[in-house]
């Protein structure tokens, strides 16, 4: 069985063909710059050279067209034919309160989630035109939906309702949802796994750190709050959103710079964060690069995120009144290491003694490290994330009618045996 799994952005398509007898991955990729021109995809299949091509990619259905050529290809290819795909696994970002596992694909499930587009007007759009497209492309196969939102619904009232009229939430669905709950879910099964535990008898935070970020906090394996809220905007310093600010500045600033409701949204979603107080990085690479060769405003922007980082876990341990480990992944979370010193320096006092050359030495995208002392009463992990992973479980499951929910799924890397590929 071959599975491919699909993430559509507003201008982008990652992809990732998985087999699932052999459980490996067969080739991945992305196609960038879709609708905005001069767009191309690069294409990776293990053993092999990457592989690049210029393909002009007006929309998403042209964008899946060219990775499914790309797939059968004779010489880059590596599959014999389009047939060879049993299901296409899509990444949507907000499911509302209607969706708490994944689920098979229909028009009512279609439906439902461009009734609560206007929740995520950044994410869902190009995720609804990723699954359109890839039906149009691929109609004889299953397609099933990956919500980011699913892994939070098991929130308590209290964690995400907003002390806000409350008929905005019964009329408008204005409430904390939560994201990366794909990336959450398998960096907290794993931890368990490392801790010697099963994850219902687990409390973890898990710290999503990428271009995008959130923090969640697990308690007996279910998620019980998270960073991120109605929309991805709240919660930490991000590349290019503000995170948590005083909610009385968008209108100061509105009145201040004569800003019209879309312009501030703008200016939060995309000119803010990392990028804001850098005045013109998102790579945390290049603000580290930076802030050591003396630039002032690079120092300041680590200190921010840093500190915020620190306060999220401060947080989180109250709330979950016992911690076993804190997890660093994604992007930033898997190769920053500065970022995690300056986040755990100094908290000794709550039982996390950072090893800092372990840390240091935790520099891959390909290896699960601890990077406390042996002796650190609480553990800190640098673990991989493997969303895709998630989507292809998911979509078998749902397949062979073995899928119940997340949280009494059988993941194969919930097990002790697990080997990451």
């Amino acid at each position: 069985m071959v599975i491919l799994a699909l993430n559509c952005g507003s201008s982008s398509v990652k992809y990732q063909l998985f087999d699932w007898e052999k459980k490996e991955v067969v080739a991945k990729g992305m196609v960038e710059r879709v609708i905005i021109g001069d767009s191309f995809i690069m294409h990776e299949v293990p053993g092999r050279e990457t592989y690049r091509k210029e393909y002009e990619c007006p929309d998403h259905k042209v964008a899946i067209d060219l990775i499914i050529q790309t797939l059968v290809e004779p010489e880059h290819g590596v599959l014999k034919q389009i047939g060879e795909i049993s299901a296409v696994g899509h990444r949507v970002v907000h499911g509302g309160e209607e969706f708490t596992c994944s689920v098979m694909i229909n028009e009512q499930v279609l439906d439902a989630v461009k009734e609560v587009q206007h929740l995520a007007p950044l994410h869902n759009p190009p995720n609804i035109a990723g699954i359109e497209a890839a039906q149009a492309v691929l109609p004889q196969v299953p397609h099933i939906a990956i919500f980011d939102t699913a892994f939070h619904q098991t929130m308590p009232e209290h964690a995400y309702l907003y002390p806000l009229p409350y008929e905005w939430y019964e009329k408008y669905g204005v409430r904390r949802y939560g994201f990366h709950g794909t990336s959450h879910l398998y960096v907290s099964k794993r931890a368990a796994v490392l801790l010697g535990k099963q994850p219902k008898d687990c409390n973890i935070i898990t710290m999503h750190i990428g271009n995008g970020v959130s923090h969640c906090a697990i308690k007996g394996g279910v998620s019980v709050d998270t960073s991120m809220g109605l929309t991805p905007l709240e919660g930490a310093v991000m590349g290019t959103r503000s995170g948590d600010i005083d909610p009385a500045i968008p209108a100061f600033m509105m009145q201040k710079e004569n800003l019209s409701a879309k312009e501030i949204d703008s200016i939060l979603n995309k000119k803010s964060g990392v990028l804001g107080i850098t005045g013109r990085f998102t790579d945390r690479r290049d603000v580290i690069e930076h802030a050591e060769g003396g630039d002032h405003r690079c120092k300041i922007a680590l200190e921010i995120e840093s500190y915020r980082l620190k306060k999220y876990i401060g947080t989180y341990m109250a709330a979950l009144g016992r911690l076993d480990a804190v997890v660093f992944t994604a992007g930033v979370g898997e190769m920053g290491w500065p970022i995690r010193e300056k986040t755990l320096e100094g908290l000794e006092g709550i039982g996390i003694k950072l090893d800092k050359e372990r840390n240091k030495s935790a520099m891959t995208r390909k290896r699960e490290t601890l990077i406390t002392t042996d002796d650190s009463p609480i553990k800190v992990f640098v673990i991989p994330t493997d969303e895709e992973l998630v989507f292809t479980e998911d979509v078998v499951a749902i397949l062979d009618g073995s899928y119940t929910d997340h949280m009494n799924f059988d993941y194969s890397f919930a097990r002790k045996d697990f080997v990451r590929k």
